[in-house]
């Protein structure tokens, strides 16, 4: 059975950092591709960043880059998300997400990820 848990979200005052920690069993974790989503009330979810399973090339929404960084450790089973400069903008659940397509149109919609995390919240108060 597959499990993606997430850790590292709260309250966080602008311009203040957090590290999201999403970790995974279940699975073979290095043929995954991670990406990391967000969900605010009202708004769908949203894509932020992914990192691939091969060579770990990374991507990200033009709302999160130069701010947070993704990052894994394939020998923890283990996906990051270092957020910095954050703001009341960013408060939202977020997710993490999995799949294994070696090839998608659609790399950024939740809907190419297989396996996704029960969430954590982060607060972003100005």
């Amino acid at each position: 059975q597959v499990q993606l848990v997430e850790s590292g979200g709260g309250l966080v005052q602008a311009g203040g950092s957090l590290r999201l920690s999403c970790a995974a069993s279940g699975l073979t974790f290095s043929s995954y591709t991670m990406g990391w989503f967000r969900q605010a009330p009202g708004k769908e979810r949203e894509f932020l960043s992914r990192i691939r399973w091969r060579e770990g090339s990374t991507n990200y929404a033009d709302s999160v880059k130069g701010r947070f960084t993704i990052s894994r450790d394939n020998a923890k089973n283990t996906v990051y998300l270092q957020m910095n400069s954050l703001k009341p903008g960013d408060t939202a659940v977020y997710y993490c997400a999995a799949h294994k397509r070696i090839m998608t149109m659609f790399p950024d919609a939740p809907g190419t990820y297989d396996y996704w995390g029960q969430g954590t919240q982060v607060t972003g108060s100005s």
